[in-house]
């Protein structure tokens, strides 16, 4: 039983150590996996970020003019966030003639597939109202 006071103080009267010792087992040894994942949702939780990933999960490969054009950014703002992704791995640049090309990388395809197929569906909308 829990006594929860207004300025966020939990009191507790007895605590449930089988939860308490089951919780923790279960983030045990999961640092590096919490780390990777808020990286990668840190990076795309920039909306012009998560576009990118979108868009390159929908294409083969697009330059940096491609998601300027795409975007209506300039050049220069669309390589900042390149940068950001390329430098985290989660998208792979290939040089095809004298530009770069991106693509996503697949091992997060996994992760970030879920949130673009509702994003398509626009099922997000109906779940945040």
């Amino acid at each position: 039983m829990y006594i929860c006071i207004m300025d966020n103080t939990c009191i507790r009267e007895e605590a449930d150590v089988l939860q308490i010792n089951g919780c923790r087992s279960a983030v045990e040894g999961l640092d590096e996996s919490f780390e990777w994942l808020a990286g990668v949702l840190q990076l795309a939780g920039n909306k012009v970020r998560l576009k990118i990933l979108f868009l390159l999960s929908r294409e083969d490969a697009l330059c940096v003019c491609d998601l300027s054009d795409i975007l209506s950014m300039n050049v220069s703002a669309v390589s900042q966030h390149l940068r950001k992704l390329r430098d985290r791995h989660i998208i792979i640049p290939n040089r095809v003639g004298q530009s770069i090309h991106y693509t996503l990388s697949v091992q997060y395809l996994p992760l970030l597939t879920p949130f673009f197929e509702l994003i398509e569906k626009e099922s997000i909308i109906s779940i945040s109202t």
